[in-house]
């Protein structure tokens, strides 16, 4: 038994990351700025978009990325039920109605033979999500969206460092859309971020996030001078301030070798689970990189007696933290009721939901941490194996 919890998805922090927050402090300017401008040129050139924008959170990414493509009332948008809610609530605030398409049992990505079936007259938008890491399938997505008319929007909010066929996550369709919380790869604490090769989709992404105006704080109050601004559209307040930004430019010096150190986690994780009641992660598809966000086991709950919660719960009494990623958004209540679904609709989205458990990973788990979790996990499905 371990003598202290370990929080499952605890962040990587530095002194450098303290220092780097701390000088922008100093500055006297900690709101939308430089910092901002320059974390914005940092991610455009990591991923190869020709534009990115900086944002309060991925769900503002997600909702004026949608907003930018002009999506109205009745307008439909495809996507999985295996995402956080704030997938589908963005499509909501956007005016449009979330139509879900069930998943692959295995990677619970979305399958686009399923998408397929969900299409009408009235969709506007596929907006795949890179679940936990793993790329979707982009290159029978991007298919069915010429062949159908339709935009790609892409959910990389686990997706920061993935690859599908030598290309980012993200730049697959008119703009992708990430996340730096504080439990991702790399994080600002709270954060998002939109990239896009569309000029005019970045500049109403980028009006839209400060109330409309037609120049932000920097650019009014800089030493360049005083600016008049003008608001031009009916905006939202959703900046990224310069204090955030200072800490994502720090954690992106590490980003690569923190996913080197996930990925040896991750092999531990495979070896030692490997012949357990339960399903290890497939292997990334050849010509993908994962990012290695959530290791995810799937339970065998015919070979078990207790259910993926007491499994939780078990290793909870064990000082070992864990996560659901996800609970099917067609099971939550909300949705239940605003639009008369059923577990059965999503078949193999419930199977997968049912089952499915995160373990920690991340780049500060030292190796006693890492032998915990597989003592821990050993333990409980051992135990209670029919």
């Amino acid at each position: 038994m371990r003598d202290h919890f370990l929080v499952f998805g605890a962040p990587v922090l530095t002194e450098e990351d303290l220092e780097a927050v701390l000088a922008t402090f100093r500055s006297g300017w900690i709101g939308t700025g430089p910092k901002a401008a320059e974390w914005e040129q940092t991610f455009a050139r990591y991923t190869g978009a020709k534009h990115a924008v900086s944002l309060s959170s991925c769900t503002a990414a997600l909702h004026l990325a949608m907003l930018s493509l002009g999506i109205q009332p009745g307008d439909e948008v495809i996507t999985t039920p295996m995402t956080f809610c704030a997938t589908a609530n963005a499509i909501l605030h956007a005016g449009a109605r979330p139509v879900f398409a069930d998943v692959d049992p295995r990677t619970g990505l979305i399958q686009p033979a399923e998408i397929e079936r969900r299409i009408t007259p009235r969709t506007r938008v596929i907006l795949p999500v890179h679940l936990a890491g793993r790329a979707c399938s982009m290159r029978e997505i991007l298919a069915l969206c010429e062949a159908w008319g339709l935009a790609l929007i892409e959910d990389c909010a686990h997706a920061i460092e993935t690859l599908y066929e030598g290309q980012h996550a993200g730049t697959f369709g008119r703009a992708g859309c990430f996340s730096f919380y504080v439990t991702k790869n790399l994080t600002a604490i709270e954060g998002g971020m939109v990239i896009t090769n569309d000029q005019d989709i970045a500049e109403q992404i980028q009006t839209r996030a400060l109330h409309g105006l037609t120049a932000d704080a920097w650019k009014r109050f800089s030493d360049a001078g005083f600016k008049h601004y003008e608001m031009v559209s009916l905006g939202y307040k959703y900046n990224f301030p310069d204090v955030h930004a200072a800490l994502a430019l720090s954690q992106f010096k590490r980003l690569e070798t923190n996913l080197q150190r996930r990925e040896a986690i991750w092999r531990r994780y495979d070896a030692a689970f490997a012949n357990l009641p339960c399903l290890i992660p497939p292997p990334p598809e050849p010509g993908t990189r994962h990012a290695r966000h959530l290791y995810t086991l799937l339970l065998d709950l015919d070979a078990l007696t207790i259910s993926r919660d007491r499994f939780l719960d078990e290793l909870h009494q064990r000082n070992i933290g864990g996560g659901v990623h996800y609970l099917s958004l067609h099971l939550h209540r909300y949705y239940r009721e605003q639009f008369g679904l059923r577990p059965q609709d999503y078949p193999h989205a419930l199977w997968h939901s049912d089952r499915t458990v995160s373990l920690p990973l991340s780049a500060g788990l030292t190796e006693a941490d890492v032998a915990d979790v597989i003592e821990a996990v050993t333990d409980v499905l051992t135990r209670f194996k029919r």
